[in-house]
């Protein structure tokens, strides 16, 4: 399975537009990441719980985005897209869309 941010492919023609699929995941805070997160507020820097948690969503959401692609027959997920969203207090949702579709190699 092919994955771009793009509208097309290097190489290859878009055959068929086949629909657009999605992948998401909605992560609660683990208390935890929450007491390390509030010290760490204070002396500053990155958030290393939240940017381990927010990595494990996205790849969550990428494979359930390319589960949605193969169910349709797809070659590959173009114009892919991220966006977050709060759910309710202490919980977001990440959310990954594209367009599947079936590429042929360029002559």
């Amino acid at each position: 399975m092919i994955f771009s941010t793009t509208e097309t492919v290097p190489g290859h023609e878009v055959t068929a537009i086949l629909g657009v699929v999605t992948g998401n995941v909605v992560q609660s805070k683990h208390i935890g990441r929450d007491i390390m997160a509030g010290l760490k507020t204070i002396i500053g820097g990155e958030l290393k719980g939240y940017t381990e948690m927010f990595n494990e969503a996205r790849s969550q959401a990428m494979a359930r985005l390319e589960a949605d692609a193969t169910a349709l027959g797809a070659d590959a997920v173009v114009g892919i897209r991220f966006t977050t969203s709060a759910i309710m207090d202490g919980s977001c949702e990440l959310l990954a869309f594209g367009t599947a579709v079936t590429l042929q190699p360029l002559q």
